[in-house]
């Protein structure tokens, strides 16, 4: 995981968003306001499937959809004295349920004890990836979404808990290190996903020519609450291949995820990429992710490539059932007669393998808003990060045309 810096904008965008310098000299109110949002719209070349971004039920297909991208956030500070703050953020996306309720997605407390050291106490973003903070923050990136090879592997966007950040120097360069502990809960398509007991860090150093590095790594209990899982885990408990549906369980769960990255921001030359590690002890399955991405100014207009894959290392269960262990009166949601069938699909669903590359362009329209225009080309494994796919996808390549309007005020 890195820090990315977009256009050189992304410092501009995060402080709109944190701490609006003209509503302060306008007011003297200790509150602020401010806000963002994407207008975007997407379509692909294949109606086999859904393009989505992780975790939502359902996307864009041959017919241009605007559910995929588009979202408004607005965020208020207080600024109590010159130790305590207050944020509260509230988002409105396309989200797992497949609806547009607004949810608090920040609100959080914060103590600056010294210039160099800080604490945060209440909901903030999930701090898993490079762009973590403003993911959601279009005008904010380069690319009109972030790589979904990458960060598509973990669809949470919040915390629930506290960090302490330090800033300090190191001979020439500046390091941040970023101690965190909480919760998180998202929805999945409509399930439910929990994350308890969770700890991490960040360490990030910036360095002379432009470049930053990034490592990080949290761990946690996983927990899905997915009816159709529970059921075939009872089901296998019934049988004496109890030991699968052990391997198959997603309750309390031991998983880790760890990112390393580097961005590079020279001239009119930027560069990122991050390889990031998914481990779990479920059938969620280990996975490998990176990207890197190319790009350069040319005055208002900024043209970039990204290319980036997702490879699964293990389905974490070792299907022993033979074939031809019959269920008697399968029950649904278990159509399927066959156990080990049954089992094989329920591994086959989660393979979300695939590789991508993205052309894309970025124009800063005006000061405060930014139009993009991408193009990619993904071959899935199996449904890849697509959703609702059908029997005969998984073995085309699929185009993917995107348009955005990005701004923040």
């Amino acid at each position: 995981m890195m820090v990315l810096k977009s256009l050189r904008l992304a410092p501009l965008a995060l402080g709109v968003l944190a701490l609006s310098a003209q509503a302060q000299s306008d007011t003297a109110s200790m509150f602020t306001f401010s806000g963002f949002g994407t207008v975007g719209m997407v379509k692909t070349s294949t109606d086999e499937a859904d393009f989505v971004i992780s975790g939502q039920p359902s996307g864009a297909t041959k017919k241009w959809s605007g559910d995929v991208d588009t979202k408004l956030g607005v965020q208020v500070g207080a600024k109590f004295n010159d130790m305590f703050s207050a944020t509260v953020q509230v988002l409105s996306k396309h989200n797992g349920d497949g609806n547009y309720k607004p949810g608090i997605e920040w609100a959080f407390a914060k103590a600056q004890f010294s210039p160099s050291l800080s604490m945060r106490v209440g909901r903030m973003g999930g701090p898993f990836f490079a762009v973590s903070d403003f993911r959601d923050v279009g005008y904010a990136n380069t690319w009109l979404r972030p790589p979904q090879d990458v960060y598509g592997q973990v669809p949470v966007s919040q915390m629930d808990g506290a960090d302490i950040s330090y800033q300090g120097a190191l001979g020439g360069s500046t390091v941040n290190l970023q101690f965190y502990a909480g919760k998180s809960d998202a929805v999945f398509e409509g399930v439910d996903v929990h994350m308890k007991s969770m700890a991490g860090f960040n360490a990030t150093a910036e360095l002379d020519g432009g470049f930053t590095l990034r490592l990080g790594h949290v761990q946690g209990k996983l927990t899905v609450d997915s009816v159709s899982l529970a059921g075939l885990v009872t089901l296998l408990h019934a049988t004496p291949f109890g030991a699968v549906g052990d391997q198959l369980s997603a309750v309390d769960k031991k998983a880790t995820f760890t990112g390393i990255g580097v961005s590079w921001d020279q001239g009119d030359w930027l560069a990122n990429a991050e390889y990031t590690m998914r481990r779990t002890e479920s059938y969620v399955p280990d996975t490998d992710g990176w990207y890197a991405t190319l790009g350069h100014r040319f005055g208002k207009f900024t043209p970039y490539v990204t290319v980036s894959e997702l490879k699964q290392k293990d389905s974490n269960v070792n299907n022993v059932i033979p074939a031809g262990v019959k269920i008697p009166s399968p029950p649904a949601p278990f159509p399927i007669a066959d156990l080990k069938a049954v089992v094989d699909k329920t591994l086959y669903d989660q393979s979300n393998q695939q590789k991508s590359v993205a052309l894309g362009l970025r124009w800063d329209a005006y000061r405060n808003v930014a139009v993009k225009a991408q193009y990619e080309r993904i071959t899935p494994t199996g449904p890849g990060l697509f959703t609702n796919p059908q029997a005969s996808f998984g073995s085309s390549k699929v185009n993917v045309y995107s348009v955005s309007v990005d701004f923040v005020f």
